[in-house]
Protein backbone atom coordinates (compact mmCIF):
# COMPACT_ATOMS: atom_id res chain seq x y z
CA UNK A 1 0.00 0.00 0.00
CA UNK A 2 1.25 3.33 -0.99
CA UNK A 3 2.06 5.78 1.92
CA UNK A 4 0.90 9.28 1.51
CA UNK A 5 0.93 10.41 5.43
CA UNK A 6 4.00 9.80 7.62
CA UNK A 7 3.60 10.55 11.47
CA UNK A 8 7.41 10.42 12.78
CA UNK A 9 7.45 9.22 15.99
CA UNK A 10 10.58 10.82 17.02
CA UNK A 11 12.35 14.01 17.53
CA UNK A 12 15.76 15.44 16.99
CA UNK A 13 18.01 15.30 14.06
CA UNK A 14 16.21 12.21 13.15
CA UNK A 15 12.91 13.71 12.89
CA UNK A 16 14.49 16.36 10.26
CA UNK A 17 16.13 13.46 7.99
CA UNK A 18 13.00 11.35 7.75
CA UNK A 19 10.91 14.72 7.18
CA UNK A 20 13.48 15.82 3.80
CA UNK A 21 12.99 12.13 3.01
CA UNK A 22 9.94 11.66 2.98
CA UNK A 23 9.31 15.55 0.92
CA UNK A 24 11.24 14.02 -1.77
CA UNK A 25 8.66 11.05 -2.14
CA UNK A 26 5.93 13.44 -2.03
CA UNK A 27 4.75 11.92 0.88
CA UNK A 28 2.78 14.57 4.14
CA UNK A 29 4.34 14.27 6.65
CA UNK A 30 2.71 14.56 10.55
CA UNK A 31 5.33 15.41 13.66
CA UNK A 32 4.87 13.72 16.96
CA UNK A 33 6.42 16.76 19.83
CA UNK A 34 6.48 16.64 23.19
CA UNK A 35 5.55 19.94 25.52
CA UNK A 36 9.72 20.62 25.72
CA UNK A 37 9.75 20.23 21.78
CA UNK A 38 7.12 22.45 20.60
CA UNK A 39 10.00 24.81 19.10
CA UNK A 40 11.62 21.91 17.53
CA UNK A 41 12.95 22.20 13.66
CA UNK A 42 10.94 19.63 12.96
CA UNK A 43 7.34 20.78 13.83
CA UNK A 44 8.39 23.89 11.67
CA UNK A 45 8.84 21.84 8.63
CA UNK A 46 6.54 19.21 8.91
CA UNK A 47 2.85 19.41 7.44
CA UNK A 48 1.60 18.86 10.97
CA UNK A 49 2.72 18.45 14.08
CA UNK A 50 0.86 16.76 16.99
CA UNK A 51 1.84 16.69 20.84
CA UNK A 52 2.19 13.54 22.29
CA UNK A 53 2.55 14.66 26.31
CA UNK A 54 4.52 16.50 28.66
CA UNK A 55 8.81 16.57 28.64
CA UNK A 56 9.28 13.52 30.21
CA UNK A 57 9.71 10.72 27.66
CA UNK A 58 7.70 7.82 29.09
CA UNK A 59 4.54 10.54 29.07
CA UNK A 60 5.18 11.49 25.31
CA UNK A 61 7.72 10.00 23.06
CA UNK A 62 7.71 6.39 24.78
CA UNK A 63 3.85 6.08 26.03
CA UNK A 64 2.72 3.69 23.52
CA UNK A 65 -1.19 4.75 23.67
CA UNK A 66 -0.21 8.85 23.51
CA UNK A 67 1.47 7.91 19.99
CA UNK A 68 -1.60 5.77 18.54
CA UNK A 69 -3.66 8.13 19.69
CA UNK A 70 -2.00 10.85 17.75
CA UNK A 71 -1.25 8.23 15.04
CA UNK A 72 -5.14 7.94 14.94
CA UNK A 73 -6.40 11.19 15.29
CA UNK A 74 -4.19 12.50 12.33
CA UNK A 75 -5.03 9.93 10.09
CA UNK A 76 -1.58 9.05 9.40
CA UNK A 77 -1.30 5.71 7.04
CA UNK A 78 2.24 5.11 8.35
CA UNK A 79 4.50 5.29 10.78
CA UNK A 80 8.72 5.95 10.94
CA UNK A 81 9.82 5.55 14.46
CA UNK A 82 13.40 7.07 13.97
CA UNK A 83 16.06 5.40 16.20
CA UNK A 84 15.94 5.31 19.86
CA UNK A 85 12.41 5.28 21.97
CA UNK A 86 9.84 3.10 20.20
CA UNK A 87 11.56 2.05 17.25
CA UNK A 88 12.50 -1.59 18.57
CA UNK A 89 9.36 -2.20 20.57
CA UNK A 90 7.58 -5.16 18.83
CA UNK A 91 4.64 -4.01 21.25
CA UNK A 92 4.58 -0.45 19.19
CA UNK A 93 5.01 -2.93 16.22
CA UNK A 94 2.24 -4.57 16.77
CA UNK A 95 -0.78 -2.15 17.83
CA UNK A 96 0.46 0.46 14.83
CA UNK A 97 -0.35 -2.74 12.70
CA UNK A 98 -3.76 -3.40 14.51
CA UNK A 99 -4.80 0.26 14.08
CA UNK A 100 -4.41 -0.71 9.83
CA UNK A 101 -1.01 1.62 9.75
CA UNK A 102 2.33 0.87 8.14
CA UNK A 103 5.07 0.60 9.91
CA UNK A 104 8.14 1.50 8.49
CA UNK A 105 10.75 -1.25 9.78
CA UNK A 106 10.01 -4.87 10.03
CA UNK A 107 7.86 -6.68 11.63
CA UNK A 108 7.34 -7.16 15.12
CA UNK A 109 8.40 -11.25 15.04
CA UNK A 110 11.72 -9.79 13.50
CA UNK A 111 12.28 -7.42 16.21
CA UNK A 112 11.31 -9.90 18.69
CA UNK A 113 13.32 -11.91 17.76
CA UNK A 114 16.61 -10.25 16.59
CA UNK A 115 16.35 -7.49 19.98
CA UNK A 116 17.10 -10.12 22.27
CA UNK A 117 20.86 -10.80 21.94
CA UNK A 118 20.37 -14.68 22.96
CA UNK A 119 17.79 -15.26 20.01
CA UNK A 120 20.29 -12.81 17.94
CA UNK A 121 22.81 -15.27 18.21
CA UNK A 122 21.22 -18.66 17.61
CA UNK A 123 19.63 -17.10 14.45
CA UNK A 124 22.88 -16.06 13.86
CA UNK A 125 24.33 -19.29 14.09
CA UNK A 126 21.57 -21.17 12.26
CA UNK A 127 22.42 -19.05 9.55
CA UNK A 128 26.13 -19.78 9.68
CA UNK A 129 27.04 -16.55 11.00
CA UNK A 130 30.81 -16.73 13.28
CA UNK A 131 29.34 -15.90 17.17
CA UNK A 132 31.63 -15.05 20.13
CA UNK A 133 31.98 -18.28 22.11
CA UNK A 134 29.64 -18.27 25.10
CA UNK A 135 26.48 -19.22 26.29
CA UNK A 136 24.04 -20.28 24.31
CA UNK A 137 21.22 -19.55 26.13
CA UNK A 138 19.88 -16.82 28.49
CA UNK A 139 21.75 -17.11 32.09
CA UNK A 140 19.43 -16.46 35.05
CA UNK A 141 21.61 -17.48 37.91
CA UNK A 142 25.43 -16.50 38.96
CA UNK A 143 26.39 -20.43 38.96
CA UNK A 144 25.04 -20.95 35.75
CA UNK A 145 27.36 -18.02 34.39
CA UNK A 146 29.92 -19.12 36.20
CA UNK A 147 29.37 -22.75 34.64
CA UNK A 148 29.59 -21.33 31.04
CA UNK A 149 32.90 -19.20 32.04
CA UNK A 150 34.36 -22.36 32.53
CA UNK A 151 34.00 -23.58 29.38
CA UNK A 152 34.28 -20.57 27.59
CA UNK A 153 37.62 -19.28 29.28
CA UNK A 154 38.35 -15.78 31.01
CA UNK A 155 37.99 -12.91 30.49
CA UNK A 156 34.13 -12.97 29.97
CA UNK A 157 31.62 -10.22 29.35
CA UNK A 158 28.50 -10.70 31.02
CA UNK A 159 25.56 -8.65 29.06
CA UNK A 160 22.10 -7.88 29.25
CA UNK A 161 20.01 -9.97 27.09
CA UNK A 162 17.74 -7.28 26.06
CA UNK A 163 18.17 -3.78 25.68
CA UNK A 164 21.87 -2.39 24.39
CA UNK A 165 23.39 0.87 24.58
CA UNK A 166 26.13 -0.68 26.74
CA UNK A 167 23.86 -1.55 29.85
CA UNK A 168 24.25 -3.96 31.67
CA UNK A 169 27.43 -4.72 30.82
CA UNK A 170 30.57 -6.35 32.72
CA UNK A 171 33.69 -7.48 32.20
CA UNK A 172 35.41 -10.61 34.53
CA UNK A 173 39.22 -12.02 34.47
CA UNK A 174 37.75 -14.13 37.02
CA UNK A 175 35.45 -16.15 38.59
CA UNK A 176 35.31 -14.58 41.74
CA UNK A 177 34.76 -10.90 39.79
CA UNK A 178 32.25 -12.46 38.40
CA UNK A 179 30.17 -13.96 41.18
CA UNK A 180 30.72 -10.22 42.45
CA UNK A 181 29.66 -8.17 38.81
CA UNK A 182 27.20 -10.72 37.32
CA UNK A 183 24.14 -9.74 39.88
CA UNK A 184 25.35 -5.96 39.33
CA UNK A 185 24.56 -6.34 35.86
CA UNK A 186 21.39 -8.28 36.37
CA UNK A 187 20.38 -4.88 38.58
CA UNK A 188 21.26 -2.81 35.79
CA UNK A 189 19.50 -4.85 33.09
CA UNK A 190 16.19 -5.02 35.30
CA UNK A 191 16.18 -1.20 35.59
CA UNK A 192 16.89 -0.39 32.39
CA UNK A 193 15.13 -3.02 30.35
CA UNK A 194 12.58 -4.48 32.71
CA UNK A 195 14.09 -7.52 31.84
CA UNK A 196 17.07 -8.78 34.38
CA UNK A 197 18.38 -11.88 32.08
CA UNK A 198 22.04 -11.94 30.80
CA UNK A 199 23.76 -13.80 28.21
CA UNK A 200 28.18 -14.31 28.68
CA UNK A 201 30.44 -14.55 25.90
CA UNK A 202 34.50 -14.50 25.45
CA UNK A 203 36.20 -11.09 26.15
CA UNK A 204 38.10 -9.60 23.01
CA UNK A 205 40.53 -7.76 24.13
CA UNK A 206 41.26 -4.40 22.21
CA UNK A 207 38.51 -5.70 19.14
CA UNK A 208 37.64 -3.19 16.27
CA UNK A 209 33.91 -2.41 16.42
CA UNK A 210 32.52 -3.05 12.66
CA UNK A 211 29.40 -3.29 11.48
CA UNK A 212 27.43 -3.95 7.80
CA UNK A 213 24.77 -1.85 6.59
CA UNK A 214 21.68 -3.92 4.92
CA UNK A 215 18.45 -3.27 3.54
CA UNK A 216 15.45 -5.51 2.95
CA UNK A 217 12.02 -6.02 1.33
CA UNK A 218 11.25 -8.96 3.05
CA UNK A 219 12.33 -11.34 0.34
CA UNK A 220 15.58 -9.74 -1.14
CA UNK A 221 18.23 -8.22 0.96
CA UNK A 222 21.50 -6.07 -0.15
CA UNK A 223 24.05 -4.49 1.94
CA UNK A 224 26.25 -0.88 1.42
CA UNK A 225 29.22 -2.10 2.59
CA UNK A 226 30.82 -2.08 6.21
CA UNK A 227 31.61 0.91 9.11
CA UNK A 228 34.71 1.16 11.52
CA UNK A 229 32.64 2.66 14.66
CA UNK A 230 35.47 1.68 17.38
CA UNK A 231 35.76 5.07 18.75
CA UNK A 232 33.77 5.01 21.65
CA UNK A 233 33.59 6.40 25.08
CA UNK A 234 31.74 4.27 27.77
CA UNK A 235 30.63 2.10 24.38
CA UNK A 236 29.45 5.06 23.33
CA UNK A 237 30.00 5.72 19.71
CA UNK A 238 31.41 9.11 19.22
CA UNK A 239 33.36 8.81 15.47
CA UNK A 240 32.18 6.60 12.70
CA UNK A 241 33.80 5.41 9.19
CA UNK A 242 33.07 4.28 6.12
CA UNK A 243 34.60 1.99 4.97
CA UNK A 244 36.54 -0.45 7.70
CA UNK A 245 40.43 0.21 6.98
CA UNK A 246 41.74 -2.52 9.19
CA UNK A 247 39.84 -5.31 7.14
CA UNK A 248 41.39 -7.05 3.81
CA UNK A 249 39.32 -7.28 0.58
CA UNK A 250 38.95 -10.58 1.12
CA UNK A 251 37.52 -10.59 5.20
CA UNK A 252 35.16 -7.82 4.36
CA UNK A 253 33.31 -9.59 1.33
CA UNK A 254 33.35 -12.65 3.75
CA UNK A 255 31.58 -10.27 6.68
CA UNK A 256 29.31 -8.25 4.60
CA UNK A 257 28.00 -11.64 3.12
CA UNK A 258 27.25 -13.00 6.50
CA UNK A 259 25.23 -9.96 7.15
CA UNK A 260 23.04 -10.33 3.79
CA UNK A 261 22.61 -14.30 4.75
CA UNK A 262 21.70 -13.47 8.26
CA UNK A 263 19.58 -10.66 7.26
CA UNK A 264 17.67 -13.14 4.47
CA UNK A 265 17.29 -15.88 7.10
CA UNK A 266 14.81 -13.82 9.27
CA UNK A 267 13.09 -11.91 5.81
CA UNK A 268 14.23 -8.63 6.88
CA UNK A 269 12.54 -5.50 6.05
CA UNK A 270 13.36 -2.14 5.93
CA UNK A 271 17.03 -0.64 7.22
CA UNK A 272 18.95 -2.91 9.78
CA UNK A 273 22.60 -2.99 10.83
CA UNK A 274 24.15 -6.38 11.78
CA UNK A 275 27.21 -5.28 14.44
CA UNK A 276 30.73 -7.61 14.80
CA UNK A 277 33.47 -7.49 16.88
CA UNK A 278 37.22 -7.78 14.82
CA UNK A 279 39.78 -9.49 15.92
CA UNK A 280 42.89 -7.78 14.26
CA UNK A 281 45.12 -10.67 15.69
CA UNK A 282 43.49 -13.33 14.12
CA UNK A 283 41.71 -11.94 11.60
CA UNK A 284 38.28 -13.37 12.70
CA UNK A 285 34.70 -11.77 13.15
CA UNK A 286 32.15 -12.30 15.21
CA UNK A 287 28.43 -11.20 15.16
CA UNK A 288 27.30 -9.53 18.22
CA UNK A 289 24.17 -8.20 17.93
CA UNK A 290 21.55 -6.80 15.05
CA UNK A 291 19.90 -3.22 15.22
CA UNK A 292 16.36 -3.47 13.34
CA UNK A 293 15.83 -0.20 12.78
CA UNK A 294 17.97 3.09 10.99
CA UNK A 295 20.84 4.11 12.75
CA UNK A 296 22.72 7.32 14.43
CA UNK A 297 25.52 6.97 11.95
CA UNK A 298 23.54 5.64 8.50
CA UNK A 299 24.86 8.70 6.69
CA UNK A 300 28.40 7.44 6.41
CA UNK A 301 27.20 4.58 4.32
CA UNK A 302 24.88 7.14 2.62
CA UNK A 303 28.21 8.99 1.48
CA UNK A 304 29.98 5.80 0.01
CA UNK A 305 26.99 4.55 -2.06
CA UNK A 306 24.64 7.08 -3.44
CA UNK A 307 21.70 4.87 -1.57
CA UNK A 308 19.34 7.29 0.46
CA UNK A 309 18.56 4.53 3.48
CA UNK A 310 15.58 6.40 4.48
CA UNK A 311 13.82 6.77 1.44
CA UNK A 312 14.61 2.88 0.48
CA UNK A 313 13.12 1.90 3.96
CA UNK A 314 9.46 3.86 3.50
CA UNK A 315 9.77 2.47 -0.39
CA UNK A 316 9.96 -1.44 0.76
CA UNK A 317 7.82 -1.36 4.20
CA UNK A 318 5.21 -0.06 1.94
CA UNK A 319 5.36 -2.98 -0.04
CA UNK A 320 7.46 -2.32 -3.02
CA UNK A 321 10.62 -4.68 -3.95
CA UNK A 322 14.18 -3.08 -3.46
CA UNK A 323 14.80 -0.36 -6.28
CA UNK A 324 18.48 -1.21 -6.71
CA UNK A 325 20.24 -4.91 -6.71
CA UNK A 326 23.69 -6.26 -5.32
CA UNK A 327 25.41 -5.17 -8.42
CA UNK A 328 24.10 -1.78 -8.90
CA UNK A 329 25.68 -0.69 -5.22
CA UNK A 330 29.18 0.46 -5.65
CA UNK A 331 31.32 2.46 -3.38
CA UNK A 332 32.90 5.21 -3.98
CA UNK A 333 35.76 6.82 -1.51
CA UNK A 334 35.53 7.42 2.22
CA UNK A 335 33.04 9.23 4.34
CA UNK A 336 33.56 10.24 8.16
CA UNK A 337 31.04 11.42 10.55
CA UNK A 338 31.29 12.63 13.82
CA UNK A 339 28.67 12.77 16.67
CA UNK A 340 28.46 17.01 17.62
CA UNK A 341 26.99 16.63 20.93
CA UNK A 342 25.88 19.53 23.72
CA UNK A 343 28.67 18.79 26.13
CA UNK A 344 31.45 20.18 27.69
CA UNK A 345 34.16 17.39 26.51
CA UNK A 346 36.70 19.45 28.91
CA UNK A 347 34.41 19.18 31.82
CA UNK A 348 33.94 15.37 31.93
CA UNK A 349 31.47 16.13 29.44
CA UNK A 350 28.86 17.64 31.19
CA UNK A 351 25.52 18.30 29.07
CA UNK A 352 25.27 21.81 28.21
CA UNK A 353 21.67 22.42 26.80
CA UNK A 354 22.11 26.61 26.13
CA UNK A 355 20.90 28.84 23.84
CA UNK A 356 21.88 28.91 20.55
CA UNK A 357 22.52 33.01 20.19
CA UNK A 358 24.26 32.44 16.36
CA UNK A 359 24.54 29.88 14.30
CA UNK A 360 27.41 29.09 10.99
CA UNK A 361 27.95 25.81 9.22
CA UNK A 362 30.34 25.62 6.05
CA UNK A 363 29.13 24.61 2.84
CA UNK A 364 31.68 22.45 0.19
CA UNK A 365 31.62 19.55 -2.05
CA UNK A 366 31.03 16.21 -0.07
CA UNK A 367 30.18 17.94 3.16
CA UNK A 368 26.76 17.03 5.01
CA UNK A 369 25.58 18.20 8.24
CA UNK A 370 22.12 16.48 9.95
CA UNK A 371 20.74 18.44 12.48
CA UNK A 372 18.05 20.25 14.11
CA UNK A 373 19.47 23.41 15.04
CA UNK A 374 18.69 26.97 14.29
CA UNK A 375 19.31 30.40 15.71
CA UNK A 376 17.39 31.31 18.73
CA UNK A 377 16.62 27.54 19.90
CA UNK A 378 16.78 26.50 23.44
CA UNK A 379 18.11 22.81 23.82
CA UNK A 380 15.72 21.36 25.95
CA UNK A 381 17.75 19.07 29.06
CA UNK A 382 15.54 16.34 29.16
CA UNK A 383 17.10 13.94 26.07
CA UNK A 384 20.03 12.79 24.88
CA UNK A 385 22.53 15.88 23.94
CA UNK A 386 22.99 14.61 20.05
CA UNK A 387 22.81 18.06 18.27
CA UNK A 388 23.73 16.50 14.88
CA UNK A 389 26.05 15.40 12.76
CA UNK A 390 29.36 16.29 10.94
CA UNK A 391 30.01 14.12 7.48
CA UNK A 392 32.48 14.40 5.17
CA UNK A 393 33.15 12.67 2.12
CA UNK A 394 36.50 12.34 0.14
CA UNK A 395 38.51 9.97 -2.49
CA UNK A 396 40.88 8.85 0.47
CA UNK A 397 40.96 8.69 4.12
CA UNK A 398 43.41 11.39 5.18
CA UNK A 399 41.55 12.98 2.30
CA UNK A 400 37.84 12.77 4.44
CA UNK A 401 40.31 13.48 7.83
CA UNK A 402 42.08 16.96 6.59
CA UNK A 403 38.53 17.77 5.34
CA UNK A 404 36.68 16.87 8.86
CA UNK A 405 38.90 19.19 10.28
CA UNK A 406 38.60 22.45 7.87
CA UNK A 407 34.89 21.57 8.25
CA UNK A 408 34.90 21.37 12.04
CA UNK A 409 36.57 24.42 12.25
CA UNK A 410 34.47 26.71 10.23
CA UNK A 411 31.11 25.67 12.58
CA UNK A 412 29.97 28.36 14.33
CA UNK A 413 27.51 27.58 17.17
CA UNK A 414 27.48 30.51 19.73
CA UNK A 415 26.46 30.15 23.37
CA UNK A 416 26.66 26.11 23.53
CA UNK A 417 29.79 24.40 24.57
CA UNK A 418 30.12 21.06 21.81
CA UNK A 419 31.93 18.00 21.31
CA UNK A 420 33.89 19.71 18.44
CA UNK A 421 37.29 20.54 20.29
CA UNK A 422 37.05 16.20 20.92
CA UNK A 423 36.77 15.54 17.23
CA UNK A 424 39.34 18.20 16.26
CA UNK A 425 42.44 16.75 18.78
CA UNK A 426 40.94 12.94 17.14
CA UNK A 427 41.88 14.27 13.76
CA UNK A 428 44.65 15.48 14.55
CA UNK A 429 45.92 12.62 16.54
CA UNK A 430 48.66 10.21 14.60
CA UNK A 431 47.08 7.04 15.86
CA UNK A 432 43.61 8.08 14.88
CA UNK A 433 45.22 9.09 11.34
CA UNK A 434 46.72 5.49 11.49
CA UNK A 435 43.69 3.88 12.33
CA UNK A 436 45.37 2.28 15.11
CA UNK A 437 42.74 2.34 17.38
CA UNK A 438 40.23 0.22 19.01
CA UNK A 439 37.17 0.12 21.15
CA UNK A 440 38.98 0.06 24.47
CA UNK A 441 41.18 2.93 22.87
CA UNK A 442 39.50 6.34 23.78
CA UNK A 443 39.19 6.68 27.35
CA UNK A 444 42.70 5.88 28.56
CA UNK A 445 43.47 8.47 26.06
CA UNK A 446 41.23 10.76 27.32
CA UNK A 447 42.47 10.11 31.16
CA UNK A 448 45.51 10.80 29.70
CA UNK A 449 45.42 14.51 29.11
CA UNK A 450 45.00 14.25 25.10
CA UNK A 451 42.06 16.77 24.70
CA UNK A 452 43.71 20.09 24.93
CA UNK A 453 41.78 23.40 25.55
CA UNK A 454 41.91 24.86 21.78
CA UNK A 455 43.02 29.23 21.97
CA UNK A 456 39.64 31.24 21.27
CA UNK A 457 37.43 28.26 21.77
CA UNK A 458 33.80 29.05 21.47
CA UNK A 459 32.05 25.95 20.34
Amino acid sequence: MAISRLFIANRGEIAVRIIRAAQKLGIATVQGYSEADQDMLAVKLADEAVCLGSAQSKDSYLSIPNVMEAVRSSQADAVHPGYGFLSESPEFVRQVEAAGVTFVGPSAATIERMGDKVEARKAAEAAGVPVVPGSKGRIETVDDAAKVAAEVGYPVMVKAAAGGGGRGIRVADTEEELRKLAPQAQQEAEAAFGDGGLYLERAIRAPRHIEVQILGDGREVIHCYERECSLQRRRQKVWEEAGAICLDKKTCEALCASAVALAKDVNYRGAGTLEYLYDEVSNEFFFIEMNTRIQVEHPVSEMITGVDLVQEMIRVCSGEKLSITQDQVKRDGHSIEVRINAEDPHMQFMPWPGKLTAMSLPEEDGVRFDHFLYEGYQIPPYYDSLLGKAIVHAPTRAEAISKLKRVLTGIKLDGLKTTIPLHLALADDPAVQAGAFHTQWLEPWLAAGNLKPIQGDAA
